[in-house]
């Protein structure tokens, strides 16, 4: 198929533009490089895909409207998988446009760019934080999220109801997948893997919030990968089974579909911690701290929709992943 893979200079975008490649798609990249965090790093990603002849690269930003609507009118993608977006929680408290360009301006030019150009499904990355507030575990597609904690998690949930909105009106099959805290090799330098990597092998004291009670459902980069190219495959239906009276928040009457994307097995921030001090032989020089504002105390996915939809089974256990993320670190910044 031809694909357009938007964020391929991303963390996840890479990876799953890496595995289309492999298994012979052709892919048409999109990415701004932007220096958000290390551009070096996004342009090895990028190096990892430009070898391949089905690979075609567009620099540009998401946000031009005239660009994508080129874009989408010269190449005509079958599918689209939708990840370029401006992530991290605790960024939008220090930049809330960035989020308002990229995540609701730039996902709504990908909306028009699949409706006038008859794509046949949009895969797109939502979030776990959008459940915000609710507590009840383990989070479900099928539970209300209107409690957003962050400008980021509002942003995501904003891209579910605009996606359903199309959806609805134009008949666009359309995916939003829950991404539960993705870690690995080639990962974000903002994220906790690579920070706390990073500083106990440099010897330095790392941050620890919530006193290191957080619990998150640690997801490997190959185990999302693979829903997220289970769900591609997959075109969103309508459920005919929908109530507007008793209303399925996961699924609709339009062709449109949630699901979480996690490993369904949370773990202790401390826990996470102590694995990377066990694949790095060191010790971590903590600092303590309290809850950072829009942070969630935890996250644990429910999978049951993916796994009776798409037969999606997470296979890495957090000790093989770590492991693997650390060998990577090492090799990569010659450490």
């Amino acid at each position: 198929m031809k694909i357009l893979v938007t964020g391929t200079a991303g963390f996840i975008g890479y990876h799953l533009a890496l595995r289309l490649l492999q298994r012979g798609d052709e892919v048409i990249g999109v990415d701004n490089v932007n220096d958000y965090y290390d551009v070096s790093l996004k342009e090895a990603r990028l190096d990892g895909l430009r070898g391949f002849e089905g690979f075609m690269e567009v620099r540009q930003d998401i946000a031009d409207r005239p660009v994508m609507d080129t874009l989408f009118r010269d190449h005509k993608p079958e599918r689209v998988a939708h990840l370029a977006a401006q992530a991290g929680v605790r960024y939008s408290l220090e930049n809330p446009n960035a989020y308002v360009d990229s995540n609701l301006v730039g996902f709504m030019n990908v909306l028009e760019g699949c409706r006038h150009h008859g794509v046949e499904h949009l895969v797109y990355a939502s979030s776990s934080s959008v459940y915000g507030a609710n507590e009840t575990m383990p989070f479900s597609v099928h539970d209300n999220v209107d409690h957003p904690l962050s400008l980021y998690a509002a942003s995501k949930k904003a891209n579910e109801l605009m996606a359903h909105t199309y959806s609805h009106l134009y008949q666009l099959p359309t995916t939003g997948l829950r991404f539960f805290t993705v870690y690995g090799p080639w990962g974000r330098p903002d994220m906790a893997p690579f920070i706390f990597t990073r500083k106990i092998l440099a010897g330095e004291t790392i941050d620890v919030f919530n006193h290191g009670h957080h619990q998150r459902d640690f997801t490997y980069i190959d185990d999302i990968v693979e829903g997220v190219v289970r769900a591609l495959d997959h075109v969103a239906l309508p459920n005919p089974d929908w109530n507007g009276l008793t209303p399925d928040a996961g699924s609709s009457k339009a062709p449109y579909r949630l699901y979480n994307i996690g490993s369904n097995n949370p773990e202790e921030l401390s826990r996470f911690i102590e694995i990377i001090e066990q694949k790095t032989g060191k010790k971590a020089d903590k600092n303590l701290l309290p809850m950072q504002p829009g942070d969630v105390l935890a996250t644990y996915a429910d999978v049951d929709s993916l796994i009776a939809d798409v037969g999606y089974k997470p296979q890495t256990s957090l000790e093989e992943g770590l492991g693997k993320f650390v060998d990577w670190y090492r090799d990569f910044y010659k450490v």
